[in-house]
């Protein structure tokens, strides 16, 4: 790096992405930020070009995309498309080692002209609920769990997905839940998923494979909710790159195969102090404390009012099926993980409450400030949770939406939710979803055809 265009910037990158580029010279800079669903939107540009400006543009209109590609209105407001500005975060500053160049990724601050966060964009939502802690004196910790599938090409959306063909010259095969034997079948992927983290600067806690046929789950450690929403954001990609120079699909959709386990996203929760870094769930004796409590109480009184933002798509609730290792319930349980709030083993100061609601397919700053809108609301209202589930809490009755149009409706009819994450960013979130519920509810699927064409 010793072009003069780029010298006064890259002093601000983080050392990793430095290392990655010593006695090179960059090429290219990638200017992303996340949509609603979570796609990377941006542009890209030669580095000389982006060393000499401070802020760019895009229209605020990429926030009311479907996944479709139709555009969502929101209420009677002209659709005239004003830009924002998108100003660069260089702490997120990263590698793009699956690019034939030499490639950085910066996720970019969005605010209006004006210099206000455009409440609409997730990564200031989650920002906006964090701040709410951190104005009672608290900071959020999170850790999230990342499941996924590795598939067989499909080009042709209406074939079933297949599993991966193996080193062995096999399908992957299901039900095979931590077998490294299993995992192994497919080393390669993983292989090139450890070296793009590594060149990213980015820590994977552990790789497992799960009961899925192919499916893999990758623990983060524990950590600031922006950030560790960036390193999701960032992991989905490089997964997907990795994927691909093996002739298979990563895929991030909640239920890809029929009769397989579905692919959630479980976030771990703790709460510290701001000032003393004391893990406000225990008391000085190791003990639970009232705020663990409270915590919980928020969490099943207020999930079902946000799982349209943590299962965002008519495919999230095919997870939500019986004894298939996806929670159907709003229980609470130790060490309990047919309960849909699972509270670890662990010492007092590690002490946490895991929610297993949401799926991967959810856009992880959204899911992530949902789920902490659920806790903090509880540790406003200090309610008391319901008694603990000591048994198999699949044989309880069901606690969370079972439609996508239901957790719509629900996400709707919530004022105490929308406070916390906004009421722009909740009008905005409705539209889009409520347009994407109704262009699927024009689709007639396979099994209409099959049994319902002659039969009825």
């Amino acid at each position: 790096m010793s072009t003069a265009d780029t010298r006064d910037w890259t002093y601000q990158l983080p050392q990793a992405t430095r290392d990655y580029l010593e006695g090179r010279r960059l090429d290219e800079v990638e200017c992303v930020v996340a949509d609603l669903a979570g796609v990377a939107r941006g542009k890209a540009m030669p580095a000389s070009k982006f060393g000499t400006q401070t802020h760019f543009y895009l229209p605020n209109s990429i926030f009311l995309q479907t996944i479709t590609g139709d555009w969502a209105q929101i209420s009677d407001e002209p659709f005239t498309e004003p830009d924002m500005v998108l100003t660069p975060d260089f702490s997120t500053a990263t590698a793009a080692p699956w690019t034939a160049d030499w490639t950085i990724q910066v996720i970019h601050d969005i605010t209006t002209q004006d210099g206000e966060p455009v409440p609409v964009a997730p990564r200031n939502v989650l920002r906006r609920v964090c701040d709410l802690y951190r104005a009672r004196g608290w900071n959020p910790v999170v850790a999230p769990e990342m499941e996924f599938y590795l598939v067989a090409p499909n080009i042709d959306p209406g074939s079933p997905i297949e599993p991966p063909m193996g080193r062995s010259g096999r399908r992957a095969a299901a039900r095979q839940a931590y077998s490294l034997s299993a995992i192994d079948e497919y080393g390669t992927v993983i292989d090139d998923i450890y070296d793009f983290a590594e060149a990213q600067g980015l820590e994977i806690d552990g790789i497992l494979q799960e009961g899925g046929a192919g499916q893999i789950e990758i623990n983060l450690r524990h950590g600031d909710p922006v950030r560790l929403a960036d390193e999701i954001f960032f992991f989905k990609r490089l997964i997907r790159e990795a994927a691909h120079r093996h002739n298979c699909y990563a895929t991030f959709m909640a239920k890809p195969i029929q009769d397989e386990p579905g692919s959630a996203m479980h976030i771990h929760h703790s709460v510290v102090d701001v000032n003393t870094g004391a893990n406000i769930f225990s008391q000085a004796d190791g003990s639970e404390s009232p705020a663990f409590r409270h915590f919980i109480s928020g969490m099943q009184r207020h999930l079902p009012s946000i799982t349209a933002v943590m299962a965002p798509y008519v495919n999230s609730y095919r997870r939500y099926v019986r004894d298939h290792s996806a929670p159907i319930n709003l229980e609470w349980g130790r060490d309990n993980r047919t309960t849909g709030l699972r509270v670890p083993v662990s010492g007092p100061e590690a002490r946490r409450l895991e929610n297993r609601i949401g799926g991967m397919d959810g856009n992880p700053y959204l899911s992530i400030a949902a789920s902490l809108a659920c806790g903090y609301l509880g540790l406003i209202e200090q309610q008391e949770p319901t008694e603990e589930c000591t048994g198999d809490a699949y044989s309880d009755d069901e606690g969370i939406p079972r439609t996508f149009g239901e957790a719509l409706d629900l996400f709707a009819e919530a004022p105490a939710i929308r406070e916390v994450l906004g009421e722009e960013f909740c009008e905005a979130y409705s539209a889009v979803k409520t347009l994407e519920y109704s262009e699927f509810m024009q689709v007639i699927s396979p099994w209409e055809r099959q049994h319902l064409l002659l039969n009825v």
